[in-house]
């Protein structure tokens, strides 16, 4: 674990430099144990490897957090972080709700249909949520399947688009501009103001994608 200033107002603790299961599992862990009431926390960011730490600089210095990230580490149980739960996302496939499907499958070698296969056969991580809110990073996508960026970013991605980019898989919770390669479309809402939680998914769920 390192931890480096990022700012005046904000702590940089790394677990490595790779995206993995255990550097995951730091993660989930370092976010559940200060997640709860940890005095003058303003924000946590977590990533695939790492979690930005926003305080208050009134309240609480560096070397104070630094000592309270290691003192809750120290504390926290190898199987913190909270309950994995399981979510299935129904996709429509291909058409309209997936205009790049045909150049994945151009780009991987494969027919259409063995793109959906694949894709809807893997079980996900959500490794973190970002980029907007409710957008999950998942990792586990099959390695037949990677396929790079549009070279040029769409300015408006439907709502609920299922896209790869590069060795990754996501969902566009809400209309946004976005560079990945669009293969299918849900009508679950994934991210809504006024629930509570407002995001469908959380760090650390698994997602399985059912084919339409």
């Amino acid at each position: 674990m390192e931890i480096r200033p990022a700012s005046d107002r904000s702590l940089l603790v790394s677990f490595g430099d790779e995206i993995s299961i255990e550097a995951h599992g730091q993660v989930r862990a370092l976010v559940h144990a200060l997640g709860e009431s940890a005095a003058g926390i303003l924000n946590l960011h977590p990533a695939f490897a790492s979690v930005l730490i926003d305080f208050d600089p009134r309240r609480v210095s560096h070397q104070e957090m630094e000592a309270l990230v290691r003192e809750r580490m120290a504390a926290a149980p190898e199987a913190a972080g909270g309950e994995t739960r399981t979510v299935e996302i129904p996709v429509s496939y291909g058409g309209g709700c997936g205009p790049d499907l045909e150049s994945v499958a151009h780009h991987t070698g494969l027919t259409p249909a063995r793109v959906v296969e694949l894709h809807a056969s893997a079980s996900y991580l959500v490794y973190f949520l970002g980029f907007s809110p409710g957008f999950p990073y998942l990792g586990g996508l099959p390695v037949e399947l990677a396929t790079p960026r549009l070279a040029a970013p769409r300015k408006r991605v439907p709502a609920g688009s299922v896209a790869i980019g590069g060795s990754q898989t996501g969902i566009y919770p809400m209309e946004s501009p976005g560079g990945w390669q669009i293969i299918g479309r849900t009508e679950l809402r994934l991210f809504d103001p006024g629930a509570d939680p407002p995001a469908l998914l959380r760090m650390g769920d698994r997602v399985r994608f059912t084919p339409l």
